[in-house]
């Protein structure tokens, strides 16, 4: 695409022309898709980066200032989004990890037998008394907090814990 098409076709996109926009990234799609699969590693990751980019660059061109190429600015944003991604993704797996072995060595204390118990109540309960349970008793969050997150009356967290816990204890054969 010549340098001057390229002009023509961002003027009619800043003006709302979609299909202005679509023929740019028609013309860009497949090389900002190469270089965000070499960054990203993984052709699926990248190829919703790439979109994610593009979708961005529609929302900013207004700020597009011509100063490099349109396939360089779009890089540019798909570079800083799969950078944060990356960066995320870092983030979730050492708080994943964390919880996990958190989680192993709380479950190493209790018999196998309890656990399975545990674990075949919780999934019997209805969707919002298993969060409320999981949020109160499994992560220490208090009543006020587990309604804040689950957008439910604190009264109704209160009862659903209540039960939740009776139903437990019931597997559990405790009182």
């Amino acid at each position: 695409m010549s340098p001057h098409d390229e002009a023509r076709l961002i003027a009619a996109a800043r003006k709302g022309d979609s299909r202005a926009y679509a023929a740019l990234v028609d013309a860009h799609q497949q090389p900002i898709r190469g270089f965000l699969r070499r960054f990203a590693g993984q052709w699926a990751d990248a190829d919703d980066l790439a979109q994610e980019a593009f979708v961005t660059a529609w929302a900013k061109l207004s700020r597009f200032e011509g100063r490099s190429s349109f396939r360089s600015w779009v890089s540019g944003i798909g570079f800083r989004i799969a950078r944060d991604a990356k960066r995320a993704h870092g983030r979730a797996q050492v708080r994943d990890s964390d919880w996990q072995s958190e989680q192993e060595n709380v479950e190493a204390s209790a018999p196998l037998e309890d656990r399975i118990a545990v674990q075949r109540a919780m999934a019997e309960l209805p969707d919002d008394q298993r969060a409320a349970v999981a949020l109160c008793l499994g992560e220490g969050f208090s009543h006020t907090e587990a309604a804040e997150i689950l957008k439910l009356p604190l009264g109704t967290v209160k009862s659903h814990v209540t039960r939740g816990r009776e139903r437990l204890l019931r597997a559990l054969g405790s009182e």
